[in-house]
């Protein structure tokens, strides 16, 4: 089942009834004249997997954050920037969460460094379908991808992703891939945040620790392992912001347009193991065959394949 992302940018009371998600909105002060009240709205909690909460005005009661935690809704919170910056995670998030983080603890160094070539393949193949898509070369990238060592000791990681962007937005005056950089960067940043999130997600609800990761180690970061296995799934954000860029229109401010479009991200189909499916749904599958891997029952990670032939939907 896709299930359903909301976002919310205006001053809202958030609450729950009868497993419902509640929305009452305040009245509007327009020329001081308040006006009626927005009419009440329920959403079956059941249905969400994300709920985003942008404005500093939102009030949201307890009773309905416990509920949407033992849904497994990913509750994000914005900064000021209104980027995603938080993520509310359930303590328990899988009835072998214990044994599982334990496998994932003694995960040994070279299957880590295995699992980080298969990731870094992943990826860049995925970029150069992309670049194919797109009617641009991709030879080099086709070539650095069957070339990876374990652990990714040359680096191809870095070193193809410079040579992708780079080609990929070659039409954009200025653009090298830097979150503080020019647009359309606000974009990257803000669809790799919601992959984040659902990265994150899935690890949980999979019974692993995002924070211990099997390549990117900062004892900073919360995220690691999440920022490890969403690496192939970042074209699927590319792709999007390139059909935005695109289309045209403006894109140096992330409207409530832009951001509606960004939102789709985890209900998109991909490709993998041989089907269609949401990338919501797909990346429960590429976390829990990592836990496989992390077992012992299995030596490889699923990750979705990009389809030359392949649009966002």
């Amino acid at each position: 089942m896709i299930k359903r992302t909301l976002f919310f940018s205006n001053p809202a009371y958030l609450s729950t009834k009868n497993d419902q998600l509640v929305v009452n909105f305040p009245p509007s002060q327009a020329e001081g004249k308040p006006e009626e009240n927005k009419k009440e709205a329920t959403i079956p909690i059941e249905d969400l997997g994300y709920v985003i909460l942008e404005d500093p005005q939102i009030t949201i009661t307890n009773g309905l954050i416990r509920k949407l935690v033992q849904n497994k809704t990913a509750v994000i919170t914005c900064d000021a920037q209104h980027l995603p910056c938080s993520l509310l995670q359930p303590l328990v998030g899988h009835t072998e969460q214990t044994e599982r983080m334990r496998h994932q603890l003694n995960a040994s160094q070279p299957l880590k460094k295995n699992l980080w070539q298969q990731t870094v393949e992943a990826k860049i193949d995925n970029q150069a379908n992309h670049l194919l898509r797109r009617e641009k070369n991709a030879l080099k990238l086709k070539r650095w991808a069957k070339e990876v060592k374990s652990g990714d000791t040359g680096n191809h990681e870095a070193i193809a992703a410079a040579d992708y962007f780079q080609k990929l937005f070659d039409g954009v005056e200025g653009f090298s891939r830097n979150q503080k950089g020019v647009p359309p960067n606000n974009l990257l940043n803000y669809g790799y945040a919601i992959l984040r999130a659902v990265t994150a997600r899935a690890l949980v609800s999979s019974g692993m620790l995002p924070s211990v990761g099997i390549f990117h180690r900062n004892k900073y970061n919360a995220f690691c392992l999440a920022d490890d296995i969403m690496e192939p799934y970042r074209i699927y954000v590319d792709a999007v912001v390139y059909e935005m860029v695109e289309a045209g229109g403006n894109i140096s401010e992330l409207s409530t347009y832009l951001k509606s479009q960004l939102l789709t991200i985890p209900a998109l189909d991909v490709f993998l193991d041989g089907k269609w499916s949401p990338l919501m749904v797909a990346m429960s599958r590429t976390t829990n065959s990592l836990y496989e891997c992390f077992l012992g029952s299995s030596r490889k990670i699923l990750y979705p394949e990009f389809q030359k032939e392949w649009l966002p939907s």
